[in-house]
């Protein structure tokens, strides 16, 4: 079951929607890569779903 929909809107810039949610949000390729650089890159977003995972967890098992 898909929990999301992503769309590229042109310029290197996609949205992605939570599908439950409706919340959005877009990403720019880094400056370095040809892009705007006016949002998080999906790179930073791999990295950034990492740290929010290890904190939830860490946050999981401090109320147990």
């Amino acid at each position: 079951m898909a929990t999301s929909k992503v769309k590229y809107i042109g310029s290197l810039r996609t949205t992605a929607t939570h599908l439950k949610s409706g919340e959005t949000i877009i990403t720019d390729a880094p400056v370095d890569n040809n892009g705007k650089g006016e949002a998080f890159s999906p790179s930073d977003l791999l990295a950034t779903s990492l740290a929010n995972c290890m904190i939830t967890i860490m946050g999981m098992a401090a109320n147990t």
